[in-house]
C-alpha cells in the first residue's frame, strides 16, 4: 500500500470513528431527554395520585349517608363518590382499591364526609360494622312545609308530632342551631311573624337511620339542616350578587317551588318575580295565601286573597315573612339564575299549563280564556 492510499485509509477510519462519536452523542443525548421525561411524567403522576387521594375539603365535617348496592362495583361506586364530592377522582379511587385489595365493600348505608381523605373512605367502606342496613327512613318530598313534614316524620320514624312541632318553636333550641348552622340560619328567622323559625330550611331528601340510632327530634333536625348546609353553600356567592340574604333567598325559593313544576318554569317564574320587584308590584303568589291560611286545597277564591298575614303577597309589598316550604335545587339555581323576560304576569290553567304575559289586559284574557273561578 502506497503512501498515499494509507494516509486515505486513516482520513476515511478517522471519519468514521469521528461519526460514531457524533451518533453515540446524539443516542446519549435522546435517551437523556427520554430518561428526564419519564422522570418528570413520573413525578407529575405521583403528585397527580397523591393529591387525588387528599380529601375533597379537610374542613369540612358535614356527613352524608351514602347507599352502598348490593353488587356495587368499584367503578360504580368511586363514581357516585366523586359526584357526591367526597372523593377527588373516581379512576383514581377505582386503581387504588384494585392494587391495594380492598375492593372488599358491602352492601349499606355509610356515613362519610369530604374531610376524609380516599384511604379512610376505603376504611370506611370496608369496615363491617359500618354499613348498617337503615332499618327506617324518611323521606321529605320538595314542597313541604314544616306541618307536613311533622307528619312525615311520625308515620316513618315514630316522631311524635306534637313534640316535633313544639320544638321547631322552641326559641332557646332555634338561637343554638343559629349558632350552630350561622352561614345558612341568621336571626332573620326569630322574626315574630314567622310562623316556624325552621320553615324552609329542612331540606328534601331521604334521610336513613339504622338499628343502632337514637332517633330523636335533634337528630333528625341536625341530619335535615347538614343536608340543607350542603346544598345552601355552593349558592351563597350567588345571593350576595342579587343582593339577596340567605332568608330571602330562601323565602324566594320556596315561592318558585311551589308555583312551578319543572326547572324551566322555575327560572322563567323567578324572573317575573324579579321583574314585579323591580316595578314595585306585590307578587300576588297564591302558594303564600294558602300558607297564611293553614290550608291545603287546590283554588284560592277572591275572599282568600284578604287574609291578614305577612305571608299574604296579595296584602304585602315585596316577599314574605319567611319561607313558605322547602324547595328543591333547581328552584335555589332559578332564584341565582332566573330566565330573562318581560312577562310580568303568569297563571296556572285548569289544564295545567302555565301562561304567561306581559299585560294586565293579556293577563285577564288569559284568566277568561284558561281559568274557571269561582267566588
Amino acid at each position: 500500500m502506497t503512501a498515499s492510499n494509507e494516509d486515505l485509509f486513516q482520513q476515511n477510519r478517522d471519519r468514521r470513528m469521528e461519526e460514531a462519536s457524533v451518533v453515540r452523542k446524539i443516542v446519549l443525548m435522546i435517551i437523556s431527554v427520554i430518561i428526564v421525561l419519564l422522570l418528570i411524567g413520573a413525578l407529575g403522576t405521583f403528585i397527580y395520585v397523591n393529591a387525588s387521594m387528599k380529601a375533597v375539603d379537610s374542613d369540612n365535617d358535614t356527613t352524608q349517608v351514602v347507599e352502598v348496592p348490593m353488587g356495587a362495583t368499584a367503578s360504580s361506586i368511586g363514581q357516585s363518590l366523586e359526584e357526591q364530592g367526597l372523593i377527588k377522582n373516581a379512576f383514581i379511587f377505582r386503581l387504588y382499591v384494585k392494587f391495594s385489595g380492598e375492593a372488599n365493600f358491602r352492601a349499606g348505608n355509610y356515613e362519610l364526609s369530604p374531610s376524609m381523605s380516599m384511604q379512610q373512605v376505603v376504611d370506611e367502606l370496608n369496615d363491617p360494622e359500618a354499613g348498617n342496613t337503615p332499618s327506617a327512613s324518611a323521606a321529605v318530598p320538595e314542597g313541604s312545609d314544616i306541618e307536613e313534614i311533622s307528619v312525615i316524620l311520625s308515620g316513618s320514624l315514630g316522631i311524635d308530632q306534637q313534640a316535633f312541632l313544639d320544638k321547631m318553636k322552641d326559641e332557646a333550641y332555634i338561637k343554638q342551631l343559629i349558632d350552630e348552622y350561622p352561614d345558612i340560619l341568621t336571626e332573620d328567622i326569630l322574626n315574630k311573624d314567622i310562623r316556624y323559625p325552621l320553615e324552609g330550611y329542612l331540606f328534601a331528601a331521604t334521610y336513613n337511620f339504622t338499628s343502632s340510632d337514637d332517633i330523636t327530634v335533634d337528630k333528625v333536625v341536625h341530619m335535615m339542616l347538614d343536608k340543607s348546609q350542603q346544598i345552601i353553600s355552593p349558592y351563597l356567592d350567588g345571593f350576595k350578587q342579587k343582593k339577596l340574604s340567605v332568608h330571602e333567598a330562601l323565602t324566594f325559593a320556596s315561592l318558585v317551588e311551589n308555583e312551578a313544576r319543572n326547572e324551566d318554569e322555575r327560572k322563567k317564574i323567578a324572573g317575573i318575580f324579579y321583574n314585579r320587584l323591580a316595578d314595585d308590584m306585590r307578587l300576588q303568589t297564591d302558594p303564600t295565601v294558602l300558607y297564611a291560611l293553614g290550608e291545603h286545597k287546590s283554588r284560592v277564591y277572591y275572599k282568600d286573597l284578604e287574609v291578614d298575614s305577612p305571608y299574604n303577597t296579595y296584602r304585602n309589598n315585596g316577599l314574605p315573612v319567611g319561607p313558605i316550604s322547602n324547595f328543591s335545587e333547581n328552584a335555589l339555581e332559578a332564584v341565582v339564575q332566573p330566565e330573562e323576560s318581560d312577562y310580568l304576569y303568569f297563571l296556572a290553567g285548569d289544564d295545567g299549563e302555565i301562561y304567561y304575559a306581559r299585560t294586565f289586559d293579556e293577563h285577564e284574557e288569559l284568566i277568561e280564556k284558561h281559568m274557571h273561578l269561582d267566588e
